[in-house]
């Protein structure tokens, strides 16, 4: 049984759409990150990082005691490695994918991130437009990497269905918040519907869909709250 740490974000849904695809038993373990849940003692033995997600392995392949992975590729590559499912081990293929989850972790993730951070941050801090302006344009030259990769191929490894298109697809659902049409790039948007047709890719989607908080909602002192939890961390102090 695999202990899924997990909060409704594109990095959560990356390994409830490998699991859902697998048919993976697992155990949703909800982590409140507007909370601050992934500051608590007992997570930060999970993951010293304070990030989300984290999986624990009950059931490791070498018959130890439970084993925790944390970093969203990591956990990909432990779980395809588990199963057998999603990362072809014969040299060619297993570097084909190992080399989009890496560029994915390293480019994608941060950069989408922040387009849509300075997107939706207005002028709380002032003067945002070259912010914008940078990760909007960057964001814009990733779907265009996608997109030149995909337009002889089916999926990004090639014609099977990886956890390279795992990883990269939960961040490209929000594509209009960051700033894109994804009309620009037709062969990503191939690609973008067929994976997001699976039904797998739609469970695993929907996990946690009920966690979630409509921040829009919340009174400003509260909206203030949970971006500082989320957006103006500072080094935790090392205890005694």
């Amino acid at each position: 049984m695999i202990d899924l740490h997990y909060w409704p974000t594109p990095n959560g849904k990356k390994v409830s759409i490998f699991l859902e695809e697998t048919g993976t038993p697992y155990r949703l373990v909800p982590v409140n990150i507007g909370r601050g849940d992934q500051f608590k003692p007992d997570y930060l033995k999970l993951n010293p990082n304070h990030r989300m997600p984290a999986i624990v392995d009950h059931e490791p392949a070498d018959g130890g005691g439970p084993l925790s992975v944390f970093e969203s590729g990591a956990i990909l590559f432990y779980l395809a490695e588990k199963t057998g499912k999603f990362w072809p081990q014969d040299l060619r293929g297993k570097y084909e994918v190992t080399q989009w989850v890496i560029w994915q972790m390293a480019n994608q993730g941060p950069k989408l991130g922040e387009a849509g951070h300075f997107r939706r941050l207005g002028d709380r801090e002032g003067d945002q437009s070259y912010a914008v302006r940078r990760f909007t344009d960057e964001a814009n030259r990733l779907y265009g990497v996608l997109n030149m990769r995909l337009r002889d191929r089916r999926y990004l490894a090639g014609e099977e269905f990886t956890i390279a298109d795992i990883v990269i697809y939960p961040w490209t659902v929000n594509w209009q918040a960051q700033g894109q049409d994804i009309a620009e790039f037709k062969h990503f948007k191939r690609w973008f519907e067929e994976v997001g047709a699976r039904p797998g890719v739609q469970r695993g989607l929907a996990v946690g869909a009920d966690l979630g908080t409509d921040n829009s909602k919340l009174s400003e002192e509260e909206q203030a709250r949970i971006r500082k939890i989320l957006y103006n961390q500072r080094a935790l102090p090392v205890p005694d």
